[in-house]
């Protein structure tokens, strides 16, 4: 299959190195420099330093070019930008020949609260078949090869066919779902839920406390993703539960060295620049609070991150202000909205 990733950051590499040992690949980044070096060292050595790129694997500056290469009812576009530059990639392959697209990035457009399908499904007019592809999954270890298990979702049947018949195989495992919603809906909030336990390991508050946190911020993501249109099933899944274990734990994920770093009294400003990335539960924090109070779902967790990101509310007496409100009965509490 012709398969074009557009974006060569460290998700959109690594994917174009597996991939590209079974299928014609082009890697697009939008800084030429960037390609041009990748080509001559055979490394990205700004996106994922320390992975060789396949001798098989295109490197191309071109978008149009790149377009054409996936072009067809045949051909696979894959968008690897952040949720930041997913309107104007998506947006340019509107009338571009190409038929079948799916994206990485996870979150919600920063200014609108759009999830990835809705930013899509509106600058592209639906005129092409689309899906998430989505669920827990480091670049590095992606690159290098180690199992993981992934979800693709998407309304569209053949789509979730051709998808999975072109990326399933090897160390990689597909499974797939109509539930888009409830697919994007977890590997967004997730993002935040990580901050909040990398502050918590950062203040050496406890393997209970991040056991607390993780299942707690398990309920927040289904509670907003149910109230969006989501299915509860889907939470429980790869791209809810597997994503959320994965960016609370894992050690390579930026969400949680940001939470890492703000527990240790650096700025914000300060771990973003240490990190060299926008973490994505930052961004996230701020959307899915106004979100959350907009549809009436009870977020005390993901909240509580924003106000110390934004509101400069000391992460002590933050865990203090969560640990001393109202008991309630735990299962009821998976489907409370607020009063």
């Amino acid at each position: 299959m012709n398969i074009t990733v557009l974006g060569a950051g460290a998700w959109g590499t690594a994917i174009a190195i597996n991939l590209a040992l079974r299928h014609s690949v082009v890697l697009w980044g939008r800084k030429n420099s960037v390609i041009v070096d990748a080509g001559n060292t055979r490394q990205n050595r700004v996106g994922l330093p320390g992975f060789v790129l396949p001798d098989p694997l295109q490197l191309t500056a071109d978008f149009e070019k790149a377009v054409a290469h996936a072009s067809g009812e045949d051909g696979l576009a894959i968008i690897a930008t952040s949720v930041a530059g997913l309107r104007e990639v998506a947006g340019n392959l509107r009338n571009s020949g190409i038929a079948n697209l799916i994206w990485l990035c996870k979150g919600f457009e920063e200014n609108t609260g759009l999830m990835p399908s809705q930013v899509v499904s509106e600058v592209t007019a639906n005129r092409l078949n689309t899906g998430v592809l989505s669920g827990p999954s480091f670049a590095q270890e992606v690159a290098a090869g180690l199992p993981c298990a992934l979800t693709i979702a998407s309304k569209s049947s053949a789509l979730r066919q051709r998808v999975t018949n072109a990326i399933n195989g090897g160390n990689m495992r597909i499974y797939s779902s109509d539930d888009v919603t409830g697919v994007e809906v977890g590997g967004a909030v997730k993002n935040i839920l990580a901050i909040a336990t990398g502050m918590s390991d950062g203040l050496a508050l406890g393997m209970n406390a991040r056991a607390a946190l993780i299942t707690r911020g398990l309920a927040e993501i289904t509670r907003l993703g149910v109230a969006l249109g989501g299915r509860l099933e889907t939470f429980m899944g790869l791209t809810g539960m597997g994503d959320l274990i994965l960016t609370c734990t894992g050690d390579l994920s930026r969400n949680r060295r940001v939470g890492l770093g703000l527990a240790k009294g650096k700025s914000l400003e300060a771990v973003i620049a240490e990190l060299g990335h926008v973490a994505e539960g930052v961004r996230c924090a701020q959307t899915v609070r106004l979100l959350s109070a907009r549809v009436g779902v009870e977020m005390p967790i993901a909240n509580a991150v924003a106000g110390i990101l934004f509101d400069k509310v000391s992460i002590k007496s933050t865990v203090s202000q969560l640990l001393s409100r109202h008991v309630r009965d735990e299962t009821d509490v998976l489907y409370r909205r607020n009063h």
